[in-house]
């Protein structure tokens, strides 16, 4: 009776064992991309890269996706970069890139949310419009974008601003470097207005938001910091010089036209590069725990 007893307490220790196992996170590699797929996925988080970035800077920059395929999120990094707008070209090749990866993959495409950092914001809100302005199968519930420069126009003038500042050597060099790639792809803006309201998300300076109007109908998130201690000394810079401006007048304007889901959220004390550095446009002023919420919630 002993053996016996004892035989059945090792079976249901086995049984207990197998069953305590946590299932692997699935990990597929292409050549443009990494999904993390969750065992127990509820929803996709489609995350594009900042300028100069790739997935692994974004793995290593976002604190709030560290174990969050546990919490039942896939996570799709894209290394699409270097890009501030998108042509109708790039936006059908995209989806179609999109649509692909879902498909081969298996993937849920009913709870899909996309957002990006700095320039990835850019491409993501510029996206998803085209999404869901085609109705593509995929089901985007939200977008959000992280200190994003969603106006073109104030980014070309504020890099001039810069350069004439000549407040810091980074500042300096990267507004030499935002007029030089302006101008050679759209032309100086005094003469080309027109290809600048065309490429940019939003306009602060004539209100446009047709390029984006497709986002009315979804959840929005406008993360920002605006520091202004910080930009003010290390920059020179004062509020209306600040993505985050352009993001609030965005949020107005959305509301101002019946949006129901937007939200312009400004954090403070949470901008650092994952070296440590205090810097306020950075990945890491996004909150799990209330992205969490805002990903989950129906």
């Amino acid at each position: 009776m002993k053996k016996i007893n004892l035989f059945l307490s090792f079976i249901l220790l086995f049984l207990i064992a197998c069953t305590s196992v946590k299932k692997e996170i699935r990990v597929v590699k292409g050549a443009n991309y990494e999904l993390r797929i969750a065992p127990k996925s509820k929803a996709v988080l489609v995350l594009f890269p900042g300028f100069s970035e790739n997935s692994e800077n974004v793995k290593k920059e976002a604190p709030f996706l560290q174990n969050i395929e546990n919490e039942g999120i896939t996570i799709l990094f894209l290394d699409i970069n270097k890009k501030l707008w998108l042509s109708d070209d790039e936006k059908i090749d995209f989806s179609q890139s999109l649509n692909s990866i879902f498909k081969s993959n298996k993937i849920d495409c009913k709870n899909v949310y996309v957002g990006g950092f700095s320039s990835g914001g850019n491409v993501a809100f510029l996206l998803v419009n085209y999404l869901l302005e085609t109705k593509n199968e995929l089901q985007i519930k939200g977008v959000f974008a992280i200190d994003s420069p969603l106006d073109i126009e104030k980014l070309y003038k504020v890099a001039k601003d810069n350069i004439a500042k000549k407040a810091s050597e980074d500042s300096y060099n990267e507004g030499l470097f935002l007029v030089d790639m302006l101008e050679k792809a759209l032309g100086e803006h005094s003469k080309s207005f027109e290809n600048y309201k065309k490429v940019s998300p939003y306009l602060a300076s004539v209100n446009y938001s047709q390029n984006i109007d497709f986002l009315k109908n979804v959840k929005i998130r406008l993360y920002t910091e605006p520091d202004l201690e910080w930009q003010k000394k290390n920059r020179n810079r004062d509020y209306e010089d600040l993505n985050a401006a352009v993001l609030e007048k965005l949020h107005h304007s959305f509301l101002d036209a019946g949006a129901k889901k937007t939200e312009f959220i400004q954090t403070k004390n949470k901008g650092f590069r994952a070296d440590g550095t205090r810097h306020p446009h950075s990945w890491s002023i996004v909150e799990k725990t209330e992205l969490l919420k805002w990903v989950l919630a129906n």
